[in-house]
């Protein structure tokens, strides 16, 4: 992977803040754009701008096929059908959809929702509102020595009780790969359904839904080179069809009358009001980037950059890494702690050299108190990120340790 032809892509880094370079380190927040899909987004508000699926005149035509055109090429990143791509406004909504939209209905007291305590808030929070509402019980994995999902116990955990078992597929503060395969088993053993908060996987591995075998994945455009404000539900067809819609309007009817309505056919059904039609478009460019890079070289460029930033990073004293050693087993996504340094001081410091680390809970208050930490500073990498970009965060590290006299 040519990642020097890549960053050229890639407007925004060359830009300097605080006359350096930008090094930017927080791609598991939100990634950079390359110029690429910024070009497509502004030729469709230049071009075509249009609502569709209603007019029946040109520019209506090709913002339709735009729109459909971006589903399908998602679709076909993820190896599924169309009709089974439901576009929402990111992963949390998507989450939100499941819980409201299946969970709700079915779940009862007595059934059992198993999650982890490594999760993303938009996949605790849901759950735990679907829980005070239907008094069903939540469950929460815990984790191993190497801050991997312990799944030790899931023989004893899973019985017909477990209704739903939602986990992240790769932790958006350890890195941690989820075991997805391990945990879809168990799930579907006991007549459950599984569902991935694939926000960190899907822009960083591929991904493949058939092989999965999950029930529901959810992900955002913004962290897959994307425009924000969109993202992505797929659920198998027999649980898309099965599902309610949580949001009522126009566009997801088949049918209105005085006192009830039928549902357009699936995906459309979840699809209420006007979409996000120039996002969908920049996702469909995002999309196309990804694919002509390939998605097993995105992968093994972050597996070799990854390894040598923990490489790189056990030289500096004083400091812990929060996360699997084995780059195998995790993403592109580093927190650590420097001795007793705030983490946000640590990327206060950072920043007066250009470089960009995200800092705080991550989202992920419980894992944070599992892990004993108050909070980290985060380094995420992605296809843009260079060894040298990893030697000047060590340098800004031994910079910061002079500073608070470690």
């Amino acid at each position: 992977m040519d990642v020097a032809r890549i960053r050229k892509d890639f407007p925004i880094l060359s830009r300097t803040i605080n006359g350096k370079p930008l090094i930017y380190l927080d791609s598991a927040a939100t990634s950079q754009k390359p110029q690429q899909v910024i070009d497509t987004v502004s030729d469709y508000y230049e071009r075509i701008n249009a609502n569709v699926h209603r007019g029946a005149y040109t520019l209506a035509d090709e913002a339709t096929t735009a729109y459909e055109g971006a589903r399908s090429r998602v679709a076909q990143f993820i190896n599924a059908s169309s009709s089974e791509v439901v576009f929402t406004r990111g992963t949390t909504q998507a989450i939100n959809m499941i819980a409201y939209g299946w969970g709700l209905d079915r779940l009862k007291p007595g059934d059992k929702i198993v999650l982890t305590v490594a999760e993303h808030h938009s996949n605790l929070v849901p759950w735990q509102i679907i829980a005070r509402h239907t008094g069903a019980e939540l469950v929460h994995l815990g984790i191993d020595s190497d801050y991997r999902i312990d799944i030790s116990d899931i023989d004893r955990i899973f019985d017909d009780s477990v209704k739903i078992v939602s986990i992240s597929g790769m932790s958006n503060v350890t890195g941690a790969i989820g075991p997805i395969a391990e945990l879809t088993e168990a799930a579907h053993r006991v007549g459950a359904i599984m569902i991935v908060d694939a926000a960190q996987s899907v822009p960083h591995m591929p991904t493949d839904v058939q092989a999965l075998g999950v029930d529901f994945i959810a992900f955002s455009s913004h962290k897959m080179l994307g425009p924000t404000g969109i993202g992505v539900l797929w659920g198998k067809r027999e649980r898309l069809e099965a599902m309610e819609p949580v949001e009522g309007g126009g566009e997801m009817i088949l049918d209105v009358h005085l006192q009830e309505s039928t549902w357009a056919p699936i995906p459309h059904k979840f699809e209420a009001g006007t979409p996000p039609i120039a996002q969908a478009v920049g996702l469909g460019a995002a999309v196309d980037y990804l694919t002509e890079i390939g998605m097993e070289n995105v992968r093994e460029h972050e597996k070799q950059i990854t390894a040598y930033a923990l490489d790189r990073l056990s030289e500096v004293p004083d400091i812990k890494i929060f996360g699997p050693s084995d780059v195998a087993m995790r993403g592109g996504a580093v927190s650590l702690a420097l001795g007793d340094i705030h983490a946000h001081d640590l990327a206060t410091i950072l920043d007066e050299d250009g470089i960009a680390v995200r800092a705080g809970h991550h989202c992920a208050k419980p894992l944070m108190r599992e892990m004993k930490a108050i909070s980290t500073a985060r380094a995420s990498f992605y296809i843009y990120n260079t060894n040298e970009d990893v030697d000047a965060l060590v340098e800004g590290l031994h910079k910061a340790r002079v500073i608070f006299g470690l």
